[in-house]
């Protein structure tokens, strides 16, 4: 007689154990910082209703500090974008003087207060500060305007880029420039053709972290902006407003109004950040 033997299909286990644990805390973390506070945010709007809501948005002050803190956010993350990406190239790919002071310098808006950071560059580039003074000689006024707003999200959002990309740079071997440049490609096709596809996808991330924190950011923005209402006043700082004199359900609609616009600039990077490792995988 034959057995007829029956084969258990194999299963693939994780060589990690706990998935099933890890998973859990893994939700419940972040349902507790980040869903739940959105949706205690988006009830609180239900609460309020559409029409309170589009009441409350649809005035040339909220319109206003609206359009100021997403342009000065979106044009601050552009040149982050720019330069940090420069700056990760420097720090990895050259050795100089003083590298190991700029590296860790990098690091020092994160460590700083926002505050502090806000009371420094106002110091810096008020009209009796050391840059401001030069600046005002020229004609070119920076603190108190939103050139000062800029500057401060500049500073808060630069290293989001370079953070990102630097390891990214790190594993781009030298071999690849050279085989390029061996095959006649000039410098510029190399680093159009060969090196920014790499960094593309790392660069973008970088981009939308620098965007959302800028988006945001508070501190260090309302000691150099000067808080001119329909001039220099952000979308943050007139939340703050409407919460100190307990008007908490228009609070609630100009955050949902800023959750919204964010969340739709953020889902078109995360699909050019897809698109680019797409077509970075089929070259």
């Amino acid at each position: 007689m034959h057995r007829t033997v029956t084969r258990r299909p194999l299963i693939h286990r994780s060589p990690m154990p706990g998935l099933g644990l890890s998973m859990g805390i893994t939700l419940t973390m972040i349902s507790i910082i980040v869903l739940l506070p959105i949706g205690a945010l988006l009830l609180k709007g239900a609460s309020f209703g559409l029409a309170g809501i589009w009441e409350t948005v649809n005035r040339e002050r909220v319109w206003r500090a609206l359009y100021l803190s997403f342009r000065l956010s979106l044009l601050a993350a552009l040149f982050n974008l720019i330069f940090g990406v420069l700056l990760a190239w420097v720090l990895v790919r050259y050795r100089f003087p003083g590298r190991r002071l700029l590296d860790a310098a990098v690091d020092l808006p994160f460590a700083l207060p926002t505050a502090v950071a806000g009371i420094a560059l106002t110091a810096l580039y008020a009209p009796n500060g050391v840059f401001g003074a030069l600046a005002k000689e020229i004609g070119w006024k920076i603190a108190y305007s939103q050139w000062g707003i800029f500057l401060a999200l500049v500073f808060v959002g630069l290293p989001f880029v370079t953070r990102t990309v630097q390891p990214v740079v790190e594993e781009i071997e030298r071999e690849v420039e050279e085989a390029s440049a061996t095959l006649g490609a000039s410098r510029l096709h190399t680093i159009r053709r060969v090196i920014l596809p790499m960094l593309m996808p790392a660069a973008l991330t970088g981009f939308a972290l620098s965007l959302a924190r800028a988006v945001g950011e508070y501190g260090s923005v309302i000691f150099i902006a000067g808080n001119i209402p329909l001039v220099t006043e952000i979308a943050p700082l007139l939340i703050v407003i409407q919460l100190e004199e307990f008007k908490y359900n228009e609070a609630s609609a100009i955050g949902i109004a800023m959750l919204l616009i964010s969340f739709a600039m953020l889902l078109v990077i995360n699909l050019i950040g897809v698109w680019s490792r797409r077509r970075i995988g089929h070259v």
